[in-house]
This record gives C-alpha cells, sequence and structure tokens, in this order.
C-alpha cells in the first residue's frame, strides 16, 4: 500500500510561547524520536494531534513496513547528535529538493515535517484604544434650555462611542457586556501635550491665547464665541484641549513603535479645522497633523512617509495647511465641498488645490458637488484614486482623520455613508505601512451614527471581516467628481489614467484644439450650404477664440485610448445636432447668426476648467458685440428665439426681456 504524504510543509504557531523557541523544540524533537525507535510498527507520528493536512496520519500496515534508515536510529540513540545533527541528517531533509518515493521511511516524512515556531510580530499585538473621561469638560457655558438644541459637538459624543464598545464587549470595563472578547482592546493613557509638540503646527501666540482661556471670566469666553468661527470656550477647555492632543500622540506613538498593532483614538475636541493661528470649526489643536510631525521627529528612519486619509464630510483645512509644501505627507480629504459654499468654504478645498513646491501632488482634495453621497461613491473613489495613489506613495504609517459627519442620520452632513462602509474603508487601508494605522476621531454629531460608526471600524482593526454592503452603484455626480479628480492629479501620480493633457505640452507639439479644427470644417459646410459667412470681431481681446463662429456645437462620440487619450478616427463621429435647425431656417429665408460657444476658449482659458467667470466675461463681450454691430430689427415685431439642444426646447421672448435675460442666457451657453 502507498503512503499517503502531506503536500506542504508544517507550519506550528505557539503565539504563547514563541520567545522560548529553542529549548522547546529540542525537547519535542527528542520525544518524537524516542517515540518513533520505541514503537517500530507503527510509522503514524502526529503532529500536535495532526497528520499531512490536519487529519490522522494512517500507520503503514506491518507486512508493508519500510526499513528504518541507521542514521534515524542512531540519533534515536544519541540525544546530543540529536540537538546537533549532520548537515546531511534527515532533520534538515527537504521535500521539495528530495521528492518522496516508496523507498522513504515514515520516520524520515516525521522529521522532514518537523514543527517549527514562526513569529508574528503584528498580529499577535492587540489593538490599542484611548480614551479620557476629562476630555468630556469642553463644553458650553450657557447651553440652551431645550435639550434638542444643544451644540453639535456634545461632550457626549465620546461617551456614547466607549459606552458601545463596552457594550459590545471590546473593552475590559465594569460596563462591559460580559463575556468580552478574548484580547480586548489595550487602553492607551491620554496625557497632556506639550507646548513644543503642539508649536510643530500652531504658532505660539495660538497655544498662549487657548492657554490664557483657563483665567477667563465666564462673561469673556462668551464674547469669545461671538468673535471666532463656530467654536466655544469655557476655563477647561485648555485641559481637554491638551488631552486631545496628547492622547492622539501617544496613541501614535504606541502604534508606531510597535506596541500596539493598530489603534483608534476617541477623542475630543477635534482639530482638522484648527489653522496655524486660529482656532475654528469646533476645533482647537490639529490633533493629527501635531501626531504626524511628533511621529516624524521621533521615529525618522520607520515613520518618515505618512498618509493622512481625511473622510470627515468637512474639508479639513487645517491639516492641508500644515503639509501643503511637505513631500513626505500624503494627505487624502473626501468631503462635500458643493462649489465652496460647504463648511469652511472657500476654493481651497477643491480638486486643483494640489499642494505647492516640494509638496506638490501630495495634496488631493475628492470634493462632492452635493450633499447626499453614499456607500457606492466613497468606495469608488477609494478604487480609483485613494488606493492607487496610496500604494504608489507607500507610507510609513497611516492616520485616519476619522470624522463620522458622512454617516447616514448625521444632518450637519446630510450624506448616507453606512457603519460597514466606514468598515470597507478602514479595512482597504490596513495592509499600508505593515498595518500601522491609527484612527482618530473628528467629527459626527448624530450620537448613534457616530457609535455604530465607530464599532464597525474598531471591530475591522481588531481583525472582524466588514458586513456585507448593500449599495454598489455610485452616483453620476459621484463618478464624474472622481474622475475628474483622477485626471488632474494623473500629471503627479504615474498610477493614474487617463492622464490630463497639459497645454503647455501640447502647444509644444504643434496641437490645437478639436474644436478650432471643427469650426474651420463647419464654416465652409455653412457657406458651400447656405452661404452663411463668417462674422468678423474686431476685438483683439476675442476675435481668437471666436474666429469662424458660424457654425453649431459639435460633438465628438467615440472612445479615447486611455493611456495616449488619442481617439481611432476611423472609429469617431461627429455628431451636429444643430445643423438641422440652422437648415430650417435658411430654407424658411431667416436671417441666420449661429454662434458656438465652447467650453474651453483658445487662448482665454487657463489650466482652470471650472473657472465659470473668466469663462462668462468673453461670451458676453462677445454677445454685445454681435447685437450691435450685425443686428437690425423692427422694434414692433422682433422676437428673440433660444434653441437649446440640451434642454431639447426652444424658447420666445420679446425684445425687451432678451437684454435682461442675456447674462442667464450666456451662463447656459457657457455650461452647455
Amino acid at each position: 500500500m502507498d503512503m499517503e504524504y502531506p503536500k506542504d510543509d508544517f507550519m506550528v504557531l505557539d503565539v504563547e510561547n514563541a520567545g522560548t523557541g529553542r529549548e522547546r523544540d529540542r525537547e519535542r524533537n527528542r520525544s518524537m524520536l524516542d517515540s518513533a525507535a520505541s514503537t517500530p510498527d507503527s510509522h503514524a507520528v502526529t503532529l500536535n494531534g495532526f497528520g499531512g493536512r490536519g487529519s490522522p496520519r494512517k500507520s503503514t500496515p506491518s507486512n508493508h513496513r519500510h526499513d528504518t534508515p541507521p542514521s534515524l536510529h542512531q540519533h534515536a540513540r544519541n540525544p546530543q547528535a540529536q540537538l546537533n545533527p549532520p548537515l546531511n541528517s534527515p532533520l534538515y531533509s527537504s521535500r521539495k529538493s528530495h521528492p518522496l518515493s516508496d523507498q522513504d521511511s515514515s520516520d524520515d516524512l516525521a522529521l522532514d515535517a518537523m514543527p517549527r515556531a514562526y513569529k508574528f510580530p503584528a498580529a499577535t499585538l492587540p489593538t490599542g484604544l484611548c480614551y479620557d473621561v476629562r476630555m468630556r469638560y469642553h463644553c458650553e457655558l450657557d447651553p440652551p434650555k431645550q435639550r434638542l438644541d444643544f451644540h453639535p459637538e456634545d461632550p457626549r459624543r465620546i461617551y456614547s462611542i466607549y459606552k458601545e464598545l463596552c457594550l459590545a464587549g471590546l473593552v475590559d470595563d465594569k460596563m462591559s457586556t460580559q463575556p468580552i472578547v478574548s484580547r480586548p482592546l489595550q487602553r492607551v493613557n491620554a496625557r497632556n501635550a506639550t507646548q513644543a509638540e503642539i508649536c510643530l503646527v500652531h504658532d505660539t501666540k495660538h497655544f498662549n491665547f487657548i492657554e490664557r482661556t483657563k483665567d477667563m471670566s465666564e462673561d469673556m469666553l462668551v464674547h469669545l464665541e461671538r468673535q471666532y468661527d463656530s467654536i466655544y470656550f469655557n476655563r477647561l477647555t485648555y485641559a481637554s484641549a491638551l488631552l486631545s492632543a496628547g492622547g492622539a500622540i501617544d496613541t501614535c506613538r504606541a502604534v508606531a513603535g510597535r506596541q500596539l498593532k493598530n489603534a483608534i483614538a476617541v477623542i475630543r475636541p477635534p482639530g482638522h479645522h484648527a489653522e496655524c493661528n486660529r482656532p475654528m470649526g469646533f476645533c482647537i489643536f490639529d490633533n493629527v497633523s501635531i501626531s504626524a510631525k511628533v511621529c516624524q521627529m521621533d521615529y525618522p528612519e520607520t515613520c518618515r512617509k505618512i498618509l493622512v486619509l481625511d473622510w470627515d464630510v468637512h474639508h479639513g483645512n487645517g491639516i492641508q495647511q500644515a503639509f501643503y509644501q511637505d513631500p513626505n505627507v500624503l494627505y487624502i480629504s473626501i468631503h462635500v465641498h458643493e462649489n465652496g459654499n460647504f463648511y469652511p468654504s472657500g476654493p481651497y478645498g477643491d480638486h486643483e488645490h494640489c499642494g505647492a513646491g516640494p509638496g506638490l501632488g501630495k495634496n488631493i482634495n475628492i470634493p462632492w458637488p452635493t450633499k447626499g453621497m453614499g456607500d457606492a461613491d466613497y468606495l469608488y473613489a477609494f478604487q480609483h484614486v485613494v488606493l492607487p495613489v496610496a500604494y504608489d506613495f507607500n507610507p510609513d504609517f497611516v492616520i485616519i482623520a476619522a470624522g463620522f459627519d458622512a454617516a447616514a442620520g448625521d444632518q450637519l452632513g446630510g450624506c448616507f455613508v453606512s457603519p460597514a462602509c466606514y468598515a470597507h474603508m478602514t479595512s482597504m487601508l490596513m495592509p499600508l505601512a505593515n498595518g500601522k494605522l491609527v484612527a482618530c476621531l473628528e467629527g459626527g454629531y448624530n450620537l448613534e451614527s457616530i457609535s455604530k460608526s465607530t464599532l464597525a471600524v474598531t471591530r475591522t482593526l481588531m481583525g472582524e471581516p466588514p458586513d456585507r454592503l448593500k449599495e454598489t452603484s455610485p452616483t453620476e455626480s459621484g463618478v464624474a467628481t472622481v474622475q475628474k479628480v483622477a485626471l488632474y492629479q494623473s500629471r503627479f501620480w504615474p498610477c493614474l489614467y487617463p492622464k490630463d493633457m497639459d497645454q503647455e505640452v501640447m502647444r509644444s507639439l504643434g496641437a490645437e484644439r478639436m474644436h478650432d479644427i471643427i469650426r474651420c470644417y463647419q464654416s465652409a459646410q455653412m457657406f458651400e450650404n447656405h452661404k452663411m459667412t463668417n462674422l468678423w470681431i474686431f476685438r483683439d481681446r476675442i476675435c481668437k477664440s471666436f474666429e469662424k463662429q458660424v457654425l453649431a456645437t459639435p460633438e465628438l462620440i467615440g472612445a479615447p485610448d486611455p493611456f495616449t487619450k488619442k481617439f481611432e478616427m476611423s472609429n469617431t463621429w461627429l455628431a451636429d445636432g444643430l445643423k438641422y435647425y440652422v437648415d430650417w431656417a435658411a430654407r424658411q429665408g431667416f436671417g441666420v447668426i449661429d454662434v458656438n460657444i465652447p467650453k474651453h476658449l483658445t487662448d482665454v482659458d487657463t489650466d482652470s476648467q471650472d473657472d465659470r467667470t473668466g469663462r462668462l466675461s468673453e461670451p458676453e463681450e462677445l454677445a454685445v458685440y454681435l447685437w450691435e454691430n450685425y443686428i437690425e430689427y423692427d422694434t414692433s415685431a422682433l422676437n428673440i428665439v433660444e434653441i437649446s439642444v440640451n434642454k431639447k426646447e426652444a424658447t420666445t421672448m420679446p425684445r425687451r426681456s432678451f437684454l435682461s435675460e442675456l447674462g442667464q442666457l450666456i451662463m447656459e451657453l457657457c455650461t452647455s
């Protein structure tokens, strides 16, 4: 009977005694050899109760027993020889280099499959938790009487999260549900951050101002609330802010120094809005930025490059400011922007702010155009921008600015991200930086949403797989935003496709915009078919942009190559929807002026493709020029017909209302 042999090497992990190693292995080997020598009729040696692929090894019948090689008995009789076997000993044999045959002994197999102790330094470490009740002391001095009107940055936020973790049995605490998990969260004590640490990000004037609040009167503190942007103070604000920053620092240091596998810091007040010289947006000190700079100083060899992923629904203007010119910190923010109208407002959270100087390309904003984004939009952003860039950057450490105000149920955020989606995003970041990841709490103002979302992230950090997702199809606006970001950032990241076309490079190659070339063709066609001639614009500033504008709006239909951006001409079509309107008007004997407003104006546009103000001024000047120089009309009978292909409708308006509608009409033409 042929013997059954396992296909792979054995690997036994003894976590509890991995450090004792060699002596224990020698004793086990000696015991196995003695057993093999004393039971010659049975060659079934079981390792820790298992043989082969986890099932008991069958014994070889005595009438088919193979002879035991002399070397094996020699080592069985001589323990010293076993402890220091020669290199040609079966103890060093390998089944991969020496395939087994029917002549081999099962004892050779047993020795060859000798269990070994392997160390897994990261997997055996606990997940950390930073929480301190003293951070709740930062609260409003004069809260409103109606409970529903409490300030959204409520001290109960962190307590609700901690209670949720305890009820899930993840924390060794008296209030925890029993039984707790076998390896609960390892608590990290919060300490006060030092002035030197805080001033790595903030200036001394800012630190001194926050410090003085502990000695101010209540009337003065209430007065300060009205002077600053979305912030409140009390006499314990300074103490809570020091604990929040210090807790974040020591949590990050514990993970960077490999005392913890990963960790979550349930801290407040939050920090990602706090700028160098002012608090704002509920934030006092920029906890994440301070922690990142401290880790870079304390671990210069193992924590040089840091990825900061900010999924708070608001743009982290403070973190962006702190690292805007730093080539060693990659900041990625996914937030609602609403064209600069969503807090913290302004253009700084748009996709074109991508770093400066040596940090160019190391700042990536994914600005949602509206509220209402959900799981699929965030995962689409991760799959097409965040993960490719993160793996290309290859960080030594990862910090999540974990605001949960994009969670479903949060009224300030107005989005619909589920706890499962937060868990999936965390899971996708965990393979980076050898698992060195810390999530630091930022925003999130619905107590139930923030608690459930933080629990999902914490369970994932501890090794639990994320729950299944229900939503998998991103919205059109989400896809368009991510593609716009990827296109713009592709000039800095080789991993992003398709590549953006740099205008200066195109000019150096003698390239021209396709709509300029098509205008020439259509101008010739309009003249041949309808004797329409080009109207010259005698104004230097706009004549180049609207040269040969006797044509309709063209549309190219085809799929470009994602790498070269080139169209295959034989499979690309020119669709001209307005041609039929022009043909009809010409047949009716009407005078026709057909003006095309291209999306990007030649020699006028900069790289900013969304500068609506700049694009509006040129067409407006053109419309006024045409009205004053080329249009003659009977004031009693004139009607203006506006035809919009995108809207698929025609609108007739009296002459008197035309000029009042001109600005809006031009804006629609610019965006069509």
